[in-house]
């Protein structure tokens, strides 16, 4: 993958991916406003390329496991 460029490394190669993994940059947790990766705007590239398999959710809770799946959910559901 292109540094910094992930939209755009995306469009160019979705006919070469199989499926995504969410996770924070840097630490692996939940994905929220600290990190560098801005997944809403990530999953809207993916779904306009007509992407419809898996968008797997990989990260590691700082606090309760439930309430950063349902932030994760919100974030990704475009």
């Amino acid at each position: 993958m292109k540094e910094g460029d992930v939209i755009s490394c995306i469009r160019q190669n979705i006919s070469h991916i199989g499926h995504f993994h969410t996770a924070g940059v840097p630490g692996r947790n939940d994905l929220d406003d600290q990190h560098e990766l801005y997944y809403p705007a990530i999953c809207r590239a993916i779904a306009a390329t007509g992407y419809d398999g898996y968008l797997g959710q990989e990260f590691t809770p700082k606090g309760d496991p439930i309430a950063a799946l349902e932030q994760t959910y919100k974030a990704c559901d475009v």
